[in-house]
């Protein structure tokens, strides 16, 4: 009984008040200010991903990150969780065929299948160790392991962890070795049970709102050839960047941000391995809310994260969720920008 009068107060009450909204647009012909509705505030994220840059409600500690070497010759496609991963960093290996480095962290959507895994390059291993990363890989050339086996790198090398890894029956090797963030955490685990790893401290970048500017740049990067021939194409439905090329790879893959950053390429032996600078400097171009941006890349140190800087010196805000980096010998014979 007692909540019924209450209720019949509350609604005697709103009758009221819309009673005296009458009478003053009839009195009066205005609305008086405390019935106006309030203006929209757009909602600011106070807190973000440290990766992703994606709005989260409470502040979180740095993730570990997994750093997985992917199979992109023509007898790996298609290639499995890649899709998944918040950073890919494609670069040539022997004779110009793209190789990618997929980045994920400890805590995201499972990935159940990620791969075909591959072998380990020097310069991979720098951009692995900036962010502290647990570094999976299927063997390496000489110079890779060596670089392992002395500076540190938290490695998982399938050669001495087949535990971690599987070979797929459905391909034949050496593109037939898969893992997934099941197994990578499981890897973790051991490690930090056996003392092996300590928490990250890798630097991050700054995130900000997606801007779009109402253009539709894309891209399109040059590798060894025509098969290997990437294209990113703007969507401005969803501000992100569409892979179109190569269609062999049947993924999905998308990116917010897609840099394209030039560097010191040499070929060091017969076999056509390369040394791929890393560290230092040099002329990039993010592709990013349907603009092209001339920038200069920076890493001053192998411990130290790859960003993006302005003319006037500013880093890039990156836009929240996936980002793409190509690696290029020639920004002017590799890249061409798309207008559509």
């Amino acid at each position: 009984m007692r909540h019924r009068g209450r209720e019949k107060w509350i609604a005697g009450a709103g009758i009221f008040a819309l009673a005296v909204v009458f009478f003053l647009v009839w009195r009066f012909g205005f609305l008086p200010d405390v019935v106006s509705p309030a203006p929209i505030v757009e909602e600011i994220a106070r807190y973000r991903h440290p990766l992703t840059g994606m709005p989260l409600q409470m502040p979180t500690d740095l993730p570990f990150v997994y750093g997985v070497m992917i199979d992109q010759s023509v007898e790996a496609w298609p290639q499995s969780g890649v899709d998944k991963a918040f950073l890919v960093i494609e670069a040539p290996v022997e004779a110009g065929i793209p190789r990618w480095e997929a980045f994920f962290y400890d805590g995201q959507e499972a990935v159940a299948k990620i791969g075909p895994v591959r072998s380990a390059r020097p310069y991979f291993i720098d951009w692995n160790n900036e962010l502290d990363g647990l570094y999976a890989h299927v063997g390496g050339s000489d110079a890779a392991l060596k670089r392992i086996a002395s500076d540190g790198t938290y490695d998982l090398n399938q050669f001495w962890n087949e535990v971690f890894f599987w070979r797929s029956k459905e391909r034949q090797a050496p593109h037939n070795v898969y893992t997934s963030t099941e197994l990578l955490k499981k890897a973790l685990t051991r490690a930090e049970e056996t003392k092996r790893v300590q928490r990250p401290v890798y630097g991050v970048w700054t995130f900000k709102k997606d801007t779009p500017s109402g253009q539709s740049f894309g891209s399109a990067i040059r590798y060894a050839s025509d098969t290997y021939a990437v294209q990113w194409t703007y969507r401005a439905g969803t501000n992100s960047y569409e892979r179109t090329k190569p269609s062999g790879s049947l993924l999905e893959l998308r990116a917010n941000n897609v840099v394209v950053i030039e560097t010191s390429v040499q070929i060091l032996d017969e076999v056509g391995r390369r040394e791929v600078k890393t560290v230092g400097d040099g002329k990039a171009m993010v592709l990013q809310d349907g603009r092209v941006i001339s920038v200069t890349w920076k890493k001053p140190s192998v411990t130290e994260r790859l960003q993006f800087f302005t003319e006037a010196g500013d880093e890039i805000t990156m836009n929240a969720g996936v980002t793409w980096i190509e690696v290029v010998e020639s920004l002017d014979n590799q890249m061409s920008v798309l207008t559509q």
